[in-house]
């Protein structure tokens, strides 16, 4: 065997389990590999894992990254739902600035949502205007979610033959016009032909009707600086019947559906016995569902708003038990950031700031503070936020794990080290976010991409290294 180009080896290395370490019965049922933490030596050629030995097994006369005691060697974190609004709308984020965020915060693949750009990806033309606004500006690989709206069922061929992961839906209006959503009548026209492709559904899975009663009675309210307001106005109701709907539709159409940025723990008993009785249907929820909680949220603290919204404590614990035990598959950012002003801070007006929460390069450190005061693993956080997120768009062979013929995509993280997040550390276009002032454990030391270095502590790669991913 040629000598490799670069070994990375460490005393905490997260590697898929060997033979000896069998997965359970419920662990195969839910197709979760079984991970191990060991010493190791990850062998890296062009890019890709070509070896994996033990810790001292290094040839003499290669380059060696030596992974301090503390740090833990993981695969790069894989974040499936992140709006980078580019083109169109790049004063809100930006391929740039959104991907050395990721970077900076151990994620080397992401996939951008089909809307807060104009055009958004629901034709063609759109998806290829989207390429063009990206490329060479990725500082980590990118994916891209096309779109189903009325109207485009013919489109999505051409978007899946050209390349996109798959297709989101809202059930509820998107927040901005470009981007419609669909009804149940849609949803049967574009649903038989995503199951003939074999494309995945995923979808905002929250229905108006309950939404529109509730806004009566909100906008009744002289309160919009309370949370408490806000949240009256997105009842569980809304998300509770939008999943039975989505239910009902995957397992009439046999359509992979993926509920995304789920929050209301009513709908868990009805999405665990879909999937046992083999309904095709997965469930990711992000990190503000399951660090914050209503109760907590400060009058007139805009920064937290986002739609489904954070609801109450004992809602957020039924989340983390579903998580563990695969209800939920996946923990991703939902990361949407817009202008510090459409948060309308001055005012604090719930009802009417804009609704998404800037969280692209904390996923890391928020949820391992969380998990470990739950008794949850560091091969939990690499399931949930490397290895489910890379099989729900089919990029399993090459990303979210370390292992042999996977690209190279690794993060160094110390497991024991705070980090106290400050506007000047953040690298997301804008700043506003619920994170800052939290005091998190977990420090991303140094991120590679194919064996590369993108970020490390703090610094970039001059040239940024990202590539277009296509299906």
């Amino acid at each position: 065997m040629s000598l490799p180009d670069l070994v990375i080896r460490g005393k905490r290395v997260v590697l898929p389990g060997s033979a000896s370490l069998e997965a359970s019965d419920s662990e195969k049922s839910e197709g979760r590999a079984r991970l191990r933490i060991v010493p190791a030596s990850i062998h890296i050629n062009d890019g890709v894992i070509a070896q994996i030995g033990s810790y001292a097994q290094v040839p003499a006369g290669c380059e060696i990254v030596e992974a301090d005691e503390e740090s833990v060697v993981m695969p790069g974190l894989v974040d499936t739902h992140v709006h980078v609004n580019e083109p169109g709308r790049t004063n809100w984020e930006g391929f740039r600035t959104a991907t050395r965020a990721a970077a900076a915060g151990g994620v080397t693949t992401l996939v951008d949502m089909p809307l807060n750009s104009i055009p958004p990806t629901t034709t063609p033309e759109g998806f290829r205007a989207k390429l063009e606004a990206a490329r060479g500006q990725c500082h980590v690989d990118v994916g891209f979610w096309g779109g189903v709206v009325p109207g485009n069922t013919s489109e999505l061929a051409p978007l899946w033959q050209a390349g996109v992961v798959g297709f989101k839906c809202f059930l509820v209006h998107s927040g901005v016009d470009e981007f419609p959503n669909v009804s149940e009548q849609d949803l049967w026209q574009a649903m038989p032909e995503l199951t003939r492709l074999g494309a995945v559904l995923i979808v905002h899975a929250e229905l108006p009707g309950p939404i529109e009663d509730a806004s009566v009675r909100s906008q009744t309210s002289s309160v919009g600086r309370r949370y408490e307001t806000f949240l009256s106005a997105r009842p569980r109701k809304a998300e509770n019947e939008a999943v039975e709907l989505m239910i009902r539709l995957s397992r009439e159409f046999g359509t992979r559906v993926h509920i995304v940025h789920h929050s209301s723990a009513d709908a868990l008993p009805m999405l665990q016995q879909a999937k046992a009785t083999g309904v095709k249907i997965t469930v990711e929820t992000c990190p503000h569902y399951l660090c914050f909680a209503a109760e907590e949220i400060p009058e007139g603290a805009t920064e937290f708003k986002c739609c489904p919204p954070i609801r109450e404590r004992e809602n957020r614990e039924q989340l983390w038990q579903a998580l563990s035990v695969g209800i939920i598959d996946m923990v991703v950012s939902d990361h949407s950031p817009c202008p510090p002003e459409m948060k309308l801070r001055e005012t604090g007006d719930f009802l009417q700031a804009w609704g998404g929460i800037s969280s692209l390069q904390f996923r890391l450190p928020a949820m391992w503070t969380e998990a470990q005061r739950r008794v949850c693993s560091i091969e939990d956080l690499a399931e949930w936020l490397c290895a489910a997120p890379a099989k729900l768009v089919g990029l399993s062979a090459r990303k979210g794990r370390i292992a042999i013929g996977c690209d190279a995509d690794i993060v160094l993280w110390s497991p024991e080290q705070q980090l106290r997040v400050e506007p000047e550390m953040i690298h997301h276009r804008h700043k506003l976010t619920p994170y800052e002032g939290q005091v998190f454990q977990g420090l991303v030391k140094t991120t590679f991409l194919r064996g590369e270095k993108v970020y490390d502590g703090g610094e970039f790669a001059s040239t940024p290294r990202g590539r277009l991913l296509k299906q």
